[in-house]
């Protein structure tokens, strides 16, 4: 499978953050490329952010020499979404919060999200409604903190408080916790054996996803199987 990530932060540390994440998803004779947004917010926060991250997510896959089997959009606000489908709509394409509350809804019952900073909270709310799972949704536990220096830094820099939010989201009954935001890619692998409930990685989760919506509808090979 040749698969496109891109980071719509423009935040390189958060792109290098998603690209191991990406990888440790991978499976053998997978490409995986993973790129920031061609210009754009360092971090998005407001919606403007992320209609100017939109554009910089069209522009980094319009740069490619050719084109993925899928694209996967590494930001919780799954930025770009709309105008990636109309532009290029044979190609599979998936967010991160999609993904991940797609998990959700397999696993059932109650979950919780849990963030870096208490101004990406709300957006994570409204994306959970928008998937149509707001009403298992017990709480948003951010860091109490708004964000300073490089986002990219924020999993190791608060990973004893996220583990923390993580434990209490547990205590208020969540059955799964997904981890919020682009900059926390790969913290879930490092929390799960912490927790007694599943910790949900967007972009891991992303790519099983994309790669299951692929195989059920990829054409066969000559030999039968399903071609890459």
């Amino acid at each position: 499978m040749r698969l496109l990530v891109v980071n719509p932060n423009t935040s390189q540390g958060i792109t290098d953050r998603i690209a191991q994440a990406a990888q440790s998803a991978a499976q053998p004779g997978d490409r995986v490329t993973t790129l920031s947004a061609a210009f754009g917010p360092e971090l998005i926060v407001t919606p403007e952010d992320g209609e100017e991250a939109a554009r910089g997510v069209v522009a980094t896959i319009r740069s490619q020499p050719d084109l993925p089997d899928a694209i996967v959009l590494a930001s919780f606000g799954d930025t770009g979404a709309e105008a990636v489908r109309a532009l290029w709509p044979d190609i599979p394409v998936i967010g991160i919060a999609e993904a991940a509350f797609e998990t959700v809804r397999g696993i059932g019952g109650p979950f919780a999200i849990v963030t870096f900073a208490p101004e990406v909270a709300p957006p994570l709310r409204d994306k959970a409604i928008e998937h149509g799972v707001g009403a298992q949704l017990i709480r948003v536990a951010a860091h109490p903190e708004a964000i300073e220096g490089d986002p990219a830094d924020v999993a190791d820099a608060l990973f004893k408080e996220l583990v923390d939010l993580c434990h209490a989201c547990e205590r208020d009954g969540a059955k799964a916790i997904v981890m919020g935001g682009g900059p926390l890619a790969g913290l879930a692998a490092r929390i799960a054996p912490l927790c007694d409930v599943p910790v949900i990685d967007g972009t891991v989760e992303a790519l099983r996803h994309i790669r299951l919506r692929i195989t059920a509808a990829a054409p066969l090979s000559k030999t039968g199987g399903v071609l890459p």
